[in-house]
């Protein structure tokens, strides 16, 4: 594994919220670059066990020797399925970085930065799913401006979703910068982070994240054992909002339920405030800069 791969974010914080009991069960649900897996690893016993979850086959080079590690090539919300395929049920810990690997944002061809041409792909998983490209072009303009309203908050979504619909009606967008010189005079005074938002939200479109993030979510519950921990690193509110509410309620919408006796129903319980990167590790890492740390124990 090397750094250029992706520097994980909150490393050290991240374990310390885990708990690691030597010879229990954890997963890494983004495995990535391997820095959270082999911290974890650093940690267990001769008979621990970590389920490490990746649906990019690229991922699969940095992967260590290590008899401890059980790998599935999947998507994360498949959890439930792929503990009790391996027998690691139930889980004292699991672990999630939603951020995306900067392996994805520096590889042209991916398509996941603006930074660089190439094609309109940004799957997570190369091997299926819509790309990119089919969003832009396939999609009708009230498709296009829902998407970019509910994943990117863009206020301008309807003017850019009209603009993209008018090009490609003269010649498919199929690159990158194609994308970008449609919609970036919609962009205001900081051009990168509208651009940005635009991007996030065909992504995660293309990737179906906030569905897949809620199955997870709604897995955890049962696959921890009691007390087992959660700990989730977001990037951007419509995930972060997400996290927190079911950490607290059990629910997306962060509302409270009572059993008959006026106790909350909740799997969870969250455990302290969100936890952020320092100055120094923004530094660093400037990718960390908009993180945020979430625990939870099992009840």
């Amino acid at each position: 594994m090397t750094e250029s791969y992706h520097i994980p974010v909150l490393l050290r914080q991240s374990i310390d919220a885990l708990d690691i009991r030597e010879n229990g069960a954890y997963a890494d649900l983004t495995f990535g670059g391997g820095g959270h897996s082999r911290a974890i690893l650093e940690h267990l016993g001769r008979n621990g066990k970590l389920l490490a979850f990746d649906q990019d086959k690229d991922t699969m080079a940095n992967i260590p020797s290590d008899s401890r590690l059980l790998f599935a090539q999947s998507n994360f919300r498949y959890l439930k399925n792929f503990s009790k395929y391996y027998g690691v049920l139930p889980l004292d810990g699991i672990l999630a970085d939603l951020g995306v690997s900067s392996h994805h944002f520096d590889e042209s061809e991916r398509g996941f930065s603006f930074r660089f041409d190439g094609p309109l792909d940004m799957r997570m998983n190369q091997t299926s799913g819509k790309t990119a490209r089919e969003v832009v072009n396939g999609f009708s303009e009230a498709e296009l401006a829902d998407v970019l309203f509910y994943y990117g908050e863009l206020q301008q979504a309807r003017r850019i979703a009209s603009a993209i619909v008018k090009q490609r009606q003269q010649k498919s967008i199929d690159t990158i910068f194609e994308l970008v010189q449609v919609v970036e005079r919609f962009c205001g005074h900081d051009k990168k982070r509208d651009l940005a938002k635009i991007f996030q939200a065909v992504r995660i479109e293309v990737n179906d994240e906030l569905e897949a993030l809620k199955d997870m979510l709604k897995s955890t519950s049962e696959v921890l054992r009691s007390g087992g921990r959660l700990v989730v690193i977001t990037y951007h509110s419509l995930e972060d909002r997400l996290v927190k509410n079911f950490m607290k309620s059990g629910n997306f919408e962060g509302r409270l339920q009572q059993d008959f006796y006026g106790n909350i129903t909740a799997p969870l319980r969250p455990i302290g405030k969100a936890v952020v990167p320092d100055s120094e590790e923004i530094e660093t890492n400037p990718r960390s800069r908009s993180a945020k740390l979430r625990i939870a124990e099992k009840i």
